[in-house]
């Protein structure tokens, strides 16, 4: 578009309902929320007419501090995204609160404490009205040195005020530890996709999607990694919905969107199910834990500005949703395959390209506005274009680097789209590797009871001949990848002729595919682009290969241990980091 938990303190604290103040963060409280009630005796909020027109379809809401004197909040970042052993994290804080507790966690399996202090004296700064693209310049709050030797991995940092009834306030960010030649312990590399966090995080005003930017109503090209993250981007409650329809809707049934209807009751992000750690690589990292298989973690910002580390390991992995890179990072990936390395990528969407500013710190992306915005058009650097990778204006489709094509795919298994697909891949070539141990034959559906397929999927212009799907290479894919399973999906919500009922995306997600693919929106442009499907596919490249499960949802069947799932995950991470 473009759940495992260990408790923990202050984790059992924080699936409290946070409060929220800003006109903008509509519908985060209950009624007999203590929140609620203080926002009540403050006039605040008061009891009004339901109209016919409202509800979260018509007012998109951002993660913003409510900056109340009486009713303190605590919001955290950090000054980089990823930290070496030995270095300082820099913390900036601001509360209203007398003080504040901040505890550091090694996320994974069994969660593990590195580090916490209490009665952090506080400070508070307001938030800039463009945080969202400048940050927030908040000062140092406190520092933390990472002792030497500890091992790369994602480092949740928990931060917690009281509020006058005793209950508390808790806020989640995080930091990564990359590795170093002394403290790599594996052959495989974990990418976190957070370029495609970045454009979700909606913290302060806007996001790559929503916003009050512009003339105020707009997302913003711009957006700041100097910012908190929006909530439940870090961290969730297990069972919060995911964007897949569970359960299957009964007959002749309007959609349903879940996890919009969950976030707007619970006071979380609105984006919240669309990307980030806790909806979905976390799950991998746990089952990779449990299974004992060993690898090491960088984020998106490493890959692009320390492509250096790549040289230490064998393999890649990148799971959930992969939705934005930059230039760079696919020279990266593309050199490190081509000269042996292996990626394997069990994650879906591959669809924009990005650039990274201010040494990461800020990330540009007009979408379908470059061609009229972007101030690199018309340069020596149009390349950089910050829009689709399959515009006529970059036309670098993603399939030359990861196997599939974000409009080869998008959207199955929820609202409109598709909600009683199968949720799982039919193989077609069932005597590949990958397949190996399954017992899985030409025909048979895997991981559709733990729901895989679903909602956005990655794949590839193809035919049929003799009963088995090849590329036809008109979308720009090579034409040696081996399609080896695959299932259907849309790019529009199905209109179901119910009087009176409005859907979330309609037809504008396949009209902006329209616009993007062939820079017009005709119906036969729009012919071209309406249907399309998800696939798992191998490609031979250079000296090394590529295998993609092109779906966001993949780590269910890992986290539900759906047996197929794993047993093929199994195969290619252990064929991928075998010593040759």
């Amino acid at each position: 578009m473009t759940d495992s938990k260990t408790p923990h303190s202050s984790d059992a604290e924080a699936s409290k309902p946070a409060s929220g103040g800003k006109p903008a963060f509509f519908g985060q409280r209950s009624a007999d929320d203590p929140a609620t009630k203080h926002a009540f005796n403050l006039g605040r909020q008061s009891i009004g007419p339901m109209y016919a027109d409202g509800g979260w379809r018509d007012r998109r809401w951002y993660d913003a501090p409510l900056e109340d004197p009486s009713w303190p909040e605590v919001h955290t970042y950090t000054d980089a995204m990823s930290y070496e052993p030995g270095e300082d994290v820099v913390f900036h804080s601001s509360t209203y609160a007398p003080s504040w507790s901040i505890e550091i966690i090694r996320d994974g399996l069994v969660p593990e404490t590195v580090f916490s202090r209490q009665e952090i004296p506080g400070r508070f700064h307001a938030a800039p009205k463009d945080a969202y693209k400048s940050g927030c310049n908040w000062p140092e709050s406190l520092r933390w040195t990472i002792p030497q030797g500890t091992r790369s991995g994602f480092f949740k940092v928990v931060s917690t005020c009281l509020r006058p009834d005793g209950t508390r306030y808790v806020q989640h960010h995080f930091f990564v530890v990359r590795p170093t030649r002394a403290t790599r312990t594996a052959p495989l590399l974990m990418i976190l996709p957070t370029s495609t966090w970045m454009a979700y995080n909606d913290w302060g005003g806007a996001s790559s999607y929503i916003g009050i930017d512009g003339n105020g109503n707009e997302f913003s090209p711009n957006l700041s990694f100097l910012r908190p993250w929006t909530r439940g981007m870090v961290w969730l409650p297990e069972g919060a919905p995911r964007i897949c329809a569970e359960p299957v809707p009964d007959p002749l049934t309007v959609p349903r969107y879940h996890p919009k209807d969950w976030a707007w009751s619970n006071g979380f992000g609105y984006f919240y199910a669309a990307a980030g750690w806790a909806q979905y690589d976390r799950h991998f990292v746990c089952w990779a834990e449990r299974e004992r298989i060993g690898f090491d973690m960088i984020t998106q910002t490493d890959l692009h500005y320390r492509p250096e580390i790549l040289d230490r390991y064998r393999a890649i992995v990148i799971v959930g949703h992969d939705e934005y890179w930059t230039h760079d990072m696919r020279k990266h990936v593309e050199k490190f395959v081509d000269d042996g390395g292996r990626l394997a990528r069990f994650g879906g969407n591959y669809m924009w390209q990005v650039r990274l500013e201010d040494e990461g710190r800020r990330q540009v992306c007009y979408k379908n506005r470059a061609q009229a915005e972007d101030p690199v058009r018309g340069t020596d650097q149009a390349h950089l274009l910050s829009t689709g990778w399959e515009s006529q204006a970059v036309n670098w489709p993603g399939a030359t680097t990861v196997g599939v094509n974000g409009l080869g795919g998008i959207y199955a298994s929820w609202g409109g789209f598709s909600p009683r697909n199968t949720k799982g891949f039919t193989v077609y070539r069932a005597d590949h590797w990958i397949f190996d141990g399954t017992q899985l034959g030409y025909g048979d559906v895997f991981g559709n009871e733990a729901n895989i397929f679903a909602y956005e999927v990655d794949g590839l212009d193809y035919t049929f001949r003799h009963g088995l799907p090849y590329p036809t290479g008109e979308d720009g894919a090579p034409t040696n990848i081996s399609i080896l399973a695959m299932s259907p999906a849309l790019k529009a919500e199905s209109m179901f002729p119910v009087d009176g009922w409005r859907y979330y995306l309609g037809e504008s997600d396949m009209r902006g595919a329209a616009q993007t693919r062939f820079g017009d929106q005709s119906p036969e442009s729009l012919d071209k682009v309406r249907y399309g499907s998800g696939m798992v596919v191998h490609m031979p490249r250079g000296c090394g290969e590529v295998v993609t499960a092109g779906t966001c949802e993949w780590i269910m069947g890992l986290k539900r241990n759906d047996f197929f799932t794993c047993q093929i995950t199994r195969n290619v991470l252990d064929r991928f980091t075998r010593q040759a």
